[in-house]
């Protein structure tokens, strides 16, 4: 957890898939973006996802990342009850590895949304990177933070193809 007020709440359904999401979470501490993490079941414990997410706003709360595999309906639980943004992370279990979470996390009904990410480790980055640029609309700092990011990976992608073209 990071040591000032979160400002992203990082929700798992299960300490399973801390292997992946410490990828989220690497992320946004690299950005500087407080955040708090919980591990909260649709399923097992509603009340306490009802809870969590109700209150969300009045703890300073922006933005909520939510970790589910297969029927992956903590994201849609945590966005009935709260106005801020929800990302869902798909978590690569179960037999369909994947894609039974992905299907439930981008089939959420009219009124209640949540911006699907991809499946697993990419999916966890990319809703750190996400919930930063959410942030960055109302942060100059983390605006110039998220430039920087896009900066990095154009440098890198060009040294990779200088290298392809160097071994040509």
């Amino acid at each position: 957890m990071s040591k000032s007020s979160p400002i992203v709440g990082v929700v798992m359904g299960s300490n399973s898939d801390l292997g992946v999401m410490q990828i989220c979470l690497d992320q946004l501490a690299k950005f500087g973006v407080p955040y708090e993490v919980r591990i909260i079941s649709a399923h097992r414990t509603p009340d306490v996802a009802h809870e969590y997410s109700s209150t969300a706003v009045d703890r300073g709360l922006k933005v909520i990342i939510a970790a589910a595999g297969m029927s992956a309906a903590l994201a849609g639980v945590l966005a009935s009850k709260t106005t801020l943004p929800v990302l869902g992370v798909p978590m690569a279990s179960g037999p369909m590895a994947g894609v039974d979470a992905a299907l439930s996390t981008m089939q959420m009904p009219n009124g209640i949304p949540v911006a699907c990410m991809a499946v697993a480790e990419a999916g966890a980055a990319n809703a750190a990177i996400f919930a930063t640029q959410i942030l960055a609309l109302a942060d100059p700092a983390l605006e110039e933070t998220m430039k920087q990011h896009k900066q990095t990976l154009i440098e890198k992608t060009i040294q990779r193809d200088q290298a392809l073209q160097d071994t040509l």
